[in-house]
């Protein structure tokens, strides 16, 4: 339905701007069209350019580092699409191909707002203006650098910003040829390089007198967009991971997730998606101690809890109700990964009957016993395992404890979430679940060290689309913005910060993939640019021979574009072509 309605849209702004061409209007603005994208221009700011250029050798400086980075871009990118197709042709070969899914869906390849699903359409349009800006205003600033004209600056419209542009003087800038008898078809769009890859039939030039850059110069013009958005991307994520996520405090682990309507604390005004703080006088930080506090407090007792709505706590008073305790016991909620649990056979769904003959009924008395337990202590835990919610088996696990993960905590460790990671009933009349804000922030502010290593790497790269477990990370919002607050510093911006969390997130993540986007050895990218600029220039070393350097390099950067674009189409495609659309 969302498909078809963006469909809907998208023909009767195409349409517009027919109509418009058709009249005239949008020539009259001096406004191109390419099908449905609107190349916009103007030459407001050019004055600008002449003024942030004076200082030409920083900017050389930036943009000779820009061209080192960008052939380690290229590298890297290119191995990327290399090892990819390579692992796609294995698994085809294995028939272990995944099944399509949301993850190579064509839309979400592309990094437009409104059309990926995984980027938010405010914050991804913030983050895209701020890309275009940054880079095609470098190549502008470097043009200027350089002294190459610049006609023209604008962005490309296709109903949402897709692209920015500077247009520079070609002639000036690629040395580009006036051709007078040659109407031929050219595949690659060299001839704006002056290169005739018909050179087996002569053809009259006249050769557009004036400068034209060196390969140098069209180097650091080119590597300036890319470079621009790596500082960016540099500057975005170090704010981001530094001073703002340090403001940034949880405010609890619990949060309500269900409320019966006709219970005490629905009239009381508690309500699903409050975050719990605290029972009466005692702060509660997780499922369990929650659960623990509710066990010693009577049917009918009155208990104040401190819950907080958009970072606002308040108090409700209710009553403790009595609920039947699951008589197969406590519920295995998860298991840690290399605990005594796991390595015992313990799994998720299970529940724990008895501990060393000792009944166990309730959260509560798992709690206290492993309360009396010490490290290396053996017990005997009595599991029973449920199939298709009918069938119950009984087994027994015999266990060696382990030292607690908490150095301030001195009792055994099993290794199991009885409340946590899945929702809970208690006593008061509401359902609660459980989120580790903590540790989760902890994760976040962990990634800057990380980055000595691939893994660090790859969680970045995908952090908004895959986070730590295949949720994704798309910034402070909605639920998970409950859980937390500004603190210090930021503490008067209110929600503000998260405001400003969330921008710096996609600015950095946008910038960091079209600058690596761009180092692809594909014309038209800027990396396919300078790639063929310099295999010419390292061709004509070996051949001395500037007709054979201008074909051998065009011949294979041709080739890398050719290989490129098929190999995004594999990835994208291939999936369905294996198991049907």
């Amino acid at each position: 339905m969302n498909t078809t309605i963006a469909f809907t849209v998208f023909l009767l702004y195409w349409l517009f701007v027919i109509a418009l061409k058709k009249k005239g209007i949008l020539e009259k603005y001096n406004i191109s069209t390419y099908g449905p994208v609107l190349m916009i221009r103007t030459t407001r700011g050019l004055s600008l350019l002449d003024k942030l250029a004076k200082p030409k050798k920083a900017w050389r400086l930036f943009a000779d580092i820009g061209i080192r980075l960008m052939f380690i871009g290229m590298i890297a990118m290119f191995l990327i699409v290399i090892l990819s197709d390579i692992a796609l042709l294995s698994s085809i070969g294995t028939n272990s191909v995944p099944e399509p899914s949301k993850f190579n869906e064509a839309r979400n390849i592309f990094l437009i707002p409104g059309v990926n699903e995984f980027i938010p359409l405010t914050w991804g349009i913030i983050a895209l203006i701020v890309t275009l800006v940054v880079h095609e205003f470098s190549h502008a600033i470097l043009c200027r650098v350089e002294n190459i004209r610049v006609k023209s600056m604008g962005i490309l419209l296709a109903l949402v910003p897709i692209g920015g542009f500077a247009e520079p003087d070609e002639k000036e800038l690629f040395g580009k040829e006036e051709e007078e008898e040659d109407n031929r078809p050219d595949p690659y769009g060299d001839r704006r390089l002056g290169i005739n890859i018909h050179d087996d039939e002569p053809v009259k030039k006249k050769v557009v007198p004036g400068r034209m850059a060196t390969r140098t110069q069209r180097g650091r013009i080119l590597a300036a967009g890319v470079m621009a958005n790596f500082v960016v991307t540099l500057i975005a994520f170090s704010l981001l991971f530094g001073p703002v996520l340090g403001a940034i405090s949880p405010i609890g682990n619990t949060m309500i997730v269900d409320v019966e309507e006709d219970s005490a604390a629905y009239t009381a005004g508690l309500r699903q998606g409050m975050v719990i703080t605290q029972l009466d006088e005692t702060s509660i930080s997780n499922v369990n101690e929650m659960l623990l506090y509710l066990g010693s407090a009577q049917a009918g007792s009155t208990v104040m809890v401190h819950a907080a709505t958009d970072r606002v706590v308040s108090v409700y008073e209710t009553q403790v109700i009595d609920i039947e305790p699951d008589n197969r016991g406590v519920q295995v909620q998860g298991v840690v990964g290399g605990s005594p649990a796991q390595a015992a056979g313990f799994e998720e769904g299970m529940y724990i009957k008895s501990m060393d003959g000792q009944p166990i009924l309730t959260a509560t008395d798992f709690m206290s016993f492993m309360d009396t337990t010490t490290s290396g202590q053996t017990v005997v835990v009595e599991i029973i395992s449920v199939e298709d919610n009918i069938q119950e088996t009984t087994r027994e696990f015999t266990v060696q404890l382990e030292a607690h993960p908490d150095e301030n905590v001195e009792k055994g460790f099993l290794g199991v979430y009885t409340g946590g990671a899945g929702y809970v009933e208690t006593s008061l009349g509401f359902s609660v679940g459980e989120f580790p804000a903590r540790e989760y922030l902890g994760l976040l502010k962990d990634i800057p060290g990380m980055l000595t290593g691939p893994v660090g790497w790859i969680i970045l790269l995908g952090l908004p689309i895959i986070g730590f477990a295949g949720e994704g990370f798309p910034g402070f919002s909605g639920t998970l913005a409950q859980f937390y607050e500004p603190v210090g510093w930021a503490e008067p911006l209110g929600i503000g910060l998260f405001w400003i969390a969330n921008a710096l997130l996609w600015i950095g993540w946008l910038n960091f993939y079209v600058g690596l986007f761009n180092c692809l050895p594909a014309v038209p990218l800027d990396g396919g640019h300078i790639f063929r600029d310099y295999l010419h220039a390292a061709l004509y070393r070996i051949t001395n021979n500037e007709l054979k350097a201008e074909r051998l390099s065009t011949a294979i950067t041709a080739t890398f574009a050719l290989l490129i674009l098929m190999s995004f189409l594999l990835m994208i495609f291939g999936p369905y072509m294996i198991h049907g659309f």
